[in-house]
């Protein structure tokens, strides 16, 4: 499983960077399979901690992506409307879904060693 050390993890498999970008772990997208759509949420939209923003569908189900900080939608990646597979090919890079101006984050988050841990 790749868990890298400089994000902060959602029990319900969201990563949080600290310049606020938003993904989902490499262990989730294992799980879920090939990706074959990701619903985005609308730039600007005022969300809380735990809310559901997104959904990712894979060949085996649909998943709802939760936001793990409360805040503001500041962009979306639109790569993913014509590549959606970003998502299992780059969690953690081209695959991010949307970034957030962070009023507040979760107290819930944990750190990669917690989520490996919880994970494993």
């Amino acid at each position: 499983m790749n868990t890298p050390s400089d994000l902060k993890y959602a029990a319900t498999h969201e990563w949080l960077k600290s310049d606020g970008t938003v993904g989902i772990s490499d262990f989730a997208q294992d799980q879920l399979g090939d990706v074959v759509y990701v619903e985005l949420p609308e730039v600007g939209r005022e969300v809380k901690a735990g809310e559901t923003v997104a959904v990712v569908e894979s060949v085996k189900t649909a998943s709802d992506i939760y936001a793990p900080a409360s805040g503001t939608i500041t962009a979306v990646n639109d790569a993913l409307g014509n590549a959606p597979e970003l998502v299992n090919s780059g969690p953690y890079e081209g695959g991010w879904l949307f970034k957030l101006d962070v009023a507040e984050a979760s107290a819930d988050l944990m750190d990669a060693a917690a989520y490996e841990a919880a994970n494993g």
